[in-house]
Formats: C-alpha cells, sequence, structure tokens
C-alpha cells in the first residue's frame, strides 16, 4: 500500500490529489529546504498521546519555513502512529535514530504545555538548544498533535559528522476536533560525541512560495498517483524550482514503477557533504528515491531489484547515478558510499 492509498483510507487524502498544500553531485552541508509499503502503518484512533513535560518557553513558528499542510478534516480523529525503527542494512543506525527520536519527541505533543515543553525535551535529549528553534514548524497551534517518520536518509556521513534528512507527516487536532494534515523535511546535523552523537543543529525545509503557474512537466508529477512526494518536495515542484529534466525523469520511471521520493530540493544540504561542492539538490537537478514498488533501497534483500532500477536511470538523462553500489567502478555515471546506501540519487545536468 502507498503512503497516497494509506492516508485516503484514513479520510486524511483531500479530494484532488494530495495532502501537500501549496505551501553539484551527491551528498551535502547547509540545509536548503513518500513511502510504500516500507512505511510505518498508521491506524485510526481517538486522541493522541499525552506527553509529560515541564513548562518552558515556547519557540516562535518560523513564518519563513512553514509545515505544509491540507485542508483540515472535520470529526478525524488523530492516528495511531508507530515510531520510526532502523533497516537492517543502515549504516550507523545509531546516528539516524538520535535524529528521529528528536523528531518525534517535539512533534507528538498535548496541548500548550505539551508545546511549551519542547525545549526541555530537546534538552533532556541531548540537542543544543538551537535545535527547539529550527523545529519550531511542528509546535503550530492546536490541542494535540502527532508525527510519522516517512523516512530518515543521510545527507552526509562521517567519522566524526552527519547529516540526516528527517520526513516527517505531522497531523493536528484543531479547536473542535478538526484535523489538519501537514508535514515537512529536516536536515538536522550531528557531531560524533560519547556517550552518543550530539545534535547540533536542525534545518527546517524552505520550499519558498508556488509558483503562478507550473509547466507540464510540474503538473504531471503533481498529478501522478505513481509518484508519492513528501510535502516539501510537493511544495518544491509547485514552486517551479525543480527543472523539467528531473519531473520527466520521474514521469519516465513512474512508466514501470512506483516511486517514493524522499528530497528533491529543499530540506537537502547545499553542499556535498564534507566538501565545498555545490550540490546538485538546491538547483533543483537532482531526486533522491528511498523505496520503489513498495521496496527500501536500504534492505540488503532487495539489491538485485535496486541495482536493476539504478540500470533504468540513464535512460531518462541523468548524467550520475548514486546508490547502494557502483555500477560500473568508475565513480562518474555511477557512484556509491556510505551516504547513498539508502537511497538512489538521481542527477541531472540541466
Amino acid at each position: 500500500m502507498s503512503r497516497r492509498d494509506l492516508l485516503r483510507g484514513m479520510g486524511l487524502l483531500a479530494v484532488g490529489g494530495g495532502l501537500g498544500a501549496c505551501t553539484g553531485s551527491h551528498g551535502g552541508t547547509n540545509a536548503a529546504g513518500s513511502p510504500s509499503s516500507s512505511s510505518p502503518t498508521a491506524s485510526a484512533t481517538t486522541g493522541g498521546p499525552t506527553i509529560s513535560t515541564t513548562a518552558a518557553p515556547a519557540p516562535t513558528t518560523s513564518s519563513s519555513a512553514p509545515t505544509a499542510t491540507g485542508s483540515p478534516i472535520p470529526g478525524s480523529p488523530l492516528p495511531r502512529t508507530t515510531p520510526w525503527t532502523p533497516s537492517r542494512g543502515e549504516v550507523s543506525p545509531e546516528v539516524k535514530a538520535r535524529a528521529v527520536r528528536l523528531v518525534e519527541a517535539v512533534g507528538t505533543w498535548t496541548g500548550d504545555a505539551g508545546r511549551r515543553g519542547a525545549a526541555d525535551r530537546v534538552r533532556r535529549l541531548g540537542a543544543t538548544a538551537a535545535a527547539a528553534e529550527g523545529l519550531s514548524p511542528l509546535l503550530d497551534a492546536g490541542r494535540a498533535a502527532v508525527v510519522q517518520i516517512v523516512d530518515a536518509q543521510y545527507g552526509g556521513i562521517l567519522p566524526s559528522s552527519a547529516s540526516v534528512l528527517v520526513v516527517v507527516d505531522q497531523w493536528v487536532q484543531l479547536a473542535g476536533g478538526m484535523v489538519r494534515a501537514g508535514g515537512t523535511t529536516f536536515d538536522i546535523r550531528l557531531e560524533a560525541a560519547s556517550p552518543a552523537w550530539r545534535i547540533t543543529a536542525v534545518n527546517p525545509a524552505r520550499p519558498g512560495p508556488a509558483a503562478s503557474s507550473i509547466s507540464r512537466a510540474a503538473r504531471a508529477v503533481l498529478d501522478n498517483e505513481r509518484i508519492s512526494l513528501p510535502y516539501a518536495a510537493q511544495a518544491d515542484v509547485r514552486s517551479g524550482a525543480v527543472h523539467d529534466s528531473v519531473l520527466l525523469g520521474l514521469s519516465e520511471l513512474a512508466r514501470n514503477h512506483r516511486i517514493d521520493v524522499s528530497v528533491l530540493r529543499s530540506g537537502h544540504p547545499l553542499k556535498v557533504f564534507g566538501t565545498n561542492r555545490n550540490s546538485d539538490h538546491p538547483h533543483g537537478r537532482a531526486a533522491d528515491i528511498w523505496a520503489f514498488d513498495g521496496l527500501r533501497v536500504v534492505e540488503p534483500a532487495n539489491l538485485r531489484k535496486v541495482e536493476s532500477f539504478m540500470r533504468e536511470a540513464p535512460a531518462t538523462g541523468t548524467y550520475q547515478v548514486g546508490g547502494p553500489v557502483d555500477l560500473d567502478g568508475s565513480a562518474l555515471a555511477y557512484f556509491s558510499d556510505n551516504t547513498h546506501h539508502d537511497h538512489v540519487h538521481l542527477g541531472y545536468l540541466r
């Protein structure tokens, strides 16, 4: 079951196709800005979990980095969400877990006290104070909220530092019981420390406003039920900042596959991680795919099919394809490293 089908079944998919509102090369450092059956399953329940917190000043919601939202659904309960768990093929799963637990702790709350307690929860998880402000898009007004992690992907992983791109869905119960669905992507930075990696910064996606008009290729991707886009990626497409070469490539791959995109433009580091080279993502010339046909790229059991999927990509116009395997051994047309063990990167020159 795709993420789109799952949310439709929960009554949380707006009519017209999509929850999303209008709101270099591989890797990267400085943030610019879904799954199929591999995503955790959610089932409807009444109310969200109660978080025990202590009072603290609530972070101010940043208008420059909004959480994309859909229309409120009258009378809908908050869904029951499930904690993120690492896959068998993860590189340094404890690093991803640190980033994910922070998002889960801050984005799930009950009442004003739950929102005010976010800074305290950040401190208890050993993150810097700046991280609380970066997560402010998850602390919008409401009675309660729950989050579901869609994917946790590396933007970069080195022995002493890392970037984890956390794609998150959030449901907020408003006054009167209506539920608003939304979500965003965070680039979470960590440094190696003992006994656990330390979170040093949280950079929310900033897709920018929707364009007054978008290309036919952009509209085709937004309307294609075989392409699942998280909120930040939907907003990227609506902004007109993603090149048609990327959009046409996704549409071509979707002829034979159901595709779960993790990142397009916003939410990805500006630089190839650990270098001064520009990443293709902030320029709208790349797409990352974390699952296809219900198969997670990170799972070792799917490696043969992932290799086959990677071999199909150059026919869509890519100049570089990254993933768990360097298929030609040249690090030119194909490449692989620890950062790309969990997704397929598609880079386009124009």
